[in-house]
């Protein structure tokens, strides 16, 4: 079946790598309470737990999607055995609620590796559940658009 649409080609030379997760809103309730500040400082940064204020059901949805664009981040990032600081992967709120990521530490050094130029990231949560994708543009080694076969010979 056809919908007439086509899909945009991305640019030569340019590749999308992609991440989404989904997390029980009630787990993360269920962390902050067992272990309070501790699982906070832990997990999030100042800035996502300063932007999920509010009574505890708002505070738990609010850090489940960022937990949830955490693990959406590391599908992006592919880590292997690399250990990454969960705060390395922050998620930044402005003023008019649009969230962006911002990575540092070893999080900035996979996405500098794997040619990251761009990264996007779109939370929801609706009762129990929250979700997070991560979209991400990596310009491509040469090396890397060649074919198997080009590089066997």
């Amino acid at each position: 079946m056809s919908t007439g649409m086509t899909a945009a080609p991305v640019a030569a030379g340019l590749r999308i790598r992609s991440g989404v997760d989904l997390v029980a809103v009630s787990d993360v309730d269920n962390a902050i309470t067992q272990f309070g500040q501790r699982y906070l400082d832990r997990v999030f940064t100042a800035h996502e737990i300063e932007s999920c204020a509010g009574l505890a059901q708002r505070v738990a949805e609010g850090l489940a999607a960022r937990f949830a664009a955490k693990e959406a981040a590391i599908k992006v990032l592919r880590p292997r055995d690399t250990p990454l600081d969960w705060r390395s992967i922050e998620v930044r709120r402005d003023a008019d609620g649009i969230c962006t990521l911002q990575l540092s530490g070893t999080a900035l050094l996979l996405a500098e590796q794997a040619g990251i130029v761009d990264i996007s990231v779109a939370l929801s949560h609706e009762g129990d559940i929250a979700t997070a994708m991560v979209v991400a543009l990596c310009a491509t080694p040469p090396e890397d658009l060649t074919s198997t076969t080009e590089r066997e010979k």
